[in-house]
């Protein structure tokens, strides 16, 4: 016989079960306000740059920090994400919208691995894109937790849990990398063109 209590647990497994599937199915979007995207997203790169050695979004060699390390330089959102393999709720990103033009960085580390011109509307709940920017941008790890086989998607510079990445995308790829907003920074075109000529210049 089914009591009330075991009833409750059973309702909590599935609302659990039903986190865990990131976006392994789109969902119908539900409606949001429309605001000034250009005010809702902060300049992370100054301010993670000033206690992350390891940020930069030019170098290319691998960072080994320790867990402790990381600990320590990354906020407690992109730590949970990046390092312990969370899942931010979906429909939370500042990035679900957003449509401004330019580069999305890892959070963690600073390594380029989207352009904007990849990113499209799922309607799973998470920025969705259908490529990175090149092969080592990405690393790519079976993922069998949780009673499903997916494709974890791992930043290629510092192994940060980025997402997973699924075979139900859009041409010319038909992939959709489905990424927690929380460990993504993004960087207008303009101001990526000037801090690539000022560099150059130098």
């Amino acid at each position: 016989m089914i009591t009330m209590k075991h009833f409750s647990r059973f309702a909590l497994l599935l609302a659990f079960g039903g986190l865990l599937q990131q976006c392994s199915y789109s969902q119908n979007k539900p409606a949001t306000a429309v605001q000034n995207q250009s005010d809702s997203i902060p300049n992370k790169q100054n301010m993670q740059k000033e206690n992350n050695p390891a940020y930069s979004t030019t170098d290319t060699s691998q960072v080994a920090m320790t867990e402790e390390e990381w600990k320590k330089v990354l906020p407690a959102d992109v730590y949970y994400i990046a390092r312990m393999k969370g899942t931010e709720r979906p429909w939370t990103s500042k990035f679900e919208n957003f449509q401004e033009v330019g580069t999305y960085y890892c959070a963690a580390c600073g390594n380029p691995l989207f352009k904007s011109n990849a990113k499209f509307d799922s309607g799973c709940g998470w920025p969705s894109f259908y490529e990175p920017i090149s092969k080592t941008s990405i690393i790519y790890t079976p993922d069998k937790t949780h009673g499903m086989v997916r494709t974890e998607t791992q930043c290629g510079r510092c192994k940060a849990h980025l997402g997973h990445v699924f075979d139900d995308g859009p041409p010319p790829t038909g992939l959709r990398y489905c990424i927690n907003g929380v460990v993504l920074d993004f960087q207008k075109a303009q101001e990526a063109e000037k801090q690539y000529n000022e560099k150059k210049g130098q």
